[in-house]
């Protein structure tokens, strides 16, 4: 009687929604990555599962993020846990440094962070009971998540270079002229600069996943305390982000103006303009490129995580405010001084972005028609600016000062929408009372 009992109270668990809903997540994530180290082996290449399963013994790709990434989990533990979490990791990485050193190998750390959040896995299937043993399991699994989107988001850029020869450049530096070519402006900009704002926009760029640690970090630090994770964070919209943003690329295939209109682009590019001259006005056609470079342009997903940071910072302390602030100014920059992308990628990734939170936190509170309408809004303007991309390029370019404000004001009403629309959603402000409500307490709320 005993154990039906338990296996009815076991299967009633399994029967609720939430839990249906992380088993339906884990399955299609699983799958996912099988299909993408499928596809890396079909060319030849290792994919997001073998690369992940050599930084358990090689030196890692990135250290930083290794180590961020267990920073994360570390929110589940203990002051205590997590000073000898730390030690073990430095300790490990200081024995393979040695080895490394010995061998004139590669050198680079973040396996002793890789190995901790390993053992805490099998710490809590082997140690841990109940709500404990599903909060470390959740860290944990924080912070894989974010180490095998990295590795994801590699395999995918693989794939986009290798399925899509031929890329959408010229219609989206057609269409940019409406927005005045910023990417050949702030090209300039930074080239006169000189090594200085050259290097701080490169840090910045590079580092964006460790910043939203910080970020997160500060939006889990009563984790250990309250034993359990707020229902929405940073890391929920990143890995969205991540998972949907290179579906957009095998769609709208671009590699951005310093290899199609630059010198990296070598013999693949239509000319060597950026940033320096403007392309003409013409037709714009398919062009065919390399192999090898990235058609990971369209929506700039780089834009579109700065966005997320800078949204999700705005709730934090002054200093985190400044600091999500001043690394999205710094993020547009690079994208654009550095020639990576072009100014209609950047609001492509703004409206993406926004969309993408409009959804996760309709879904987090409860779905109403304020929710509906948001996200149908900004979906709706997404795929117009696609549209519009690809089949008015010459009538964007020929008139500027129409479509310039009309993009710029589609991206407005979106940035509108999302900030009264939330601004409603916040639990902080105090409802209105109805006419008909009377101030004393109701005997059912008692």
């Amino acid at each position: 009687m005993f154990s039906r009992t338990n296996s009815r109270i076991s299967f009633a668990t399994w029967r609720r929604p939430r839990a249906i809903l992380w088993a339906a997540v884990s399955v299609t994530a699983l799958g996912f990555l099988i299909t993408l180290e499928i596809a890396a082996r079909h060319y030849g290449l290792p994919g997001p599962i073998t690369n992940q399963v050599k930084e358990v013994i090689f030196a890692p790709k990135s250290g930083p993020l290794l180590y961020a990434s267990m920073a994360l989990m570390t929110v589940v533990l203990t002051r205590r846990q997590r000073f000898i979490a730390a030690g073990v990791a430095v300790g490990i990485d200081l024995a393979f440094f040695l080895v490394r050193w010995a061998v004139d190998a590669k050198m680079m750390f973040g396996n002793g962070a890789l190995w901790v959040i390993l053992g805490c896995a099998v710490i809590a299937l082997t140690r841990r009971t109940g709500q404990e043993r599903v909060l470390l399991l959740k860290g944990v699994g924080l912070a894989l998540l974010l180490v095998a989107g990295r590795k994801t988001g590699d395999t995918w850029l693989l794939i986009t270079s290798k399925t899509r020869p031929a890329v959408l450049d010229q219609y989206v530096a057609t269409a940019d002229h409406a927005l005045g070519n910023p990417s050949w402006l702030v090209g300039r900009m930074v080239k006169a600069t000189g090594p200085v704002g050259a290097h701080v926009l490169d840090y910045v760029y590079i580092q964006l996943a460790v910043f939203a640690v910080i970020v997160t970090l500060y939006q889990l630090r009563h984790v250990g305390v309250e034993r359990r994770f707020p229902r929405h964070h940073l890391v929920r919209t990143f890995l969205v982000i991540g998972l949907l943003g290179p579906g957009i690329y095998m769609l709208f295939p671009v590699v951005g103006p310093i290899f199609a209109y630059g010198a990296d682009g070598g013999q693949w590019a239509a000319a060597d303009l950026w940033p320096n001259t403007p392309p003409p006005i013409h037709a714009p056609l398919h062009m065919s490129f390399d192999e090898i470079t990235p058609r990971n342009c369209m929506p700039s997903l780089h834009t579109a995580w700065a966005t997320a940071i800078f949204i999700h910072s705005r709730k934090g302390p002054r200093v985190l405010q400044f600091a999500g602030t001043f690394w999205l100014i710094a993020t547009l920059g690079a994208t654009l001084g550095f020639g990576y992308h072009y100014g209609a990628d950047i609001v492509a990734g703004v409206v993406f972005t926004l969309t993408i939170e409009a959804g996760l936190r309709s879904q987090e509170r409860g779905w109403d028609r304020s929710g509906i309408q948001l996200v149908a809004h900004g979906a709706t303007v997404f795929v117009a600016l696609l549209l519009a991309y690809r089949y008015l390029p010459m009538e964007m370019a020929k008139h500027p000062w129409v479509f310039g404000p009309l993009v710029m004001l589609a991206m407005a009403s979106v940035i509108h929408g999302y900030v009264r629309t939330t601004r409603l959603w916040d639990p902080t402000a105090a409802p209105a009372r109805l006419p008909n409500q009377r101030s004393e307490p109701q005997p059912e709320l008692v």
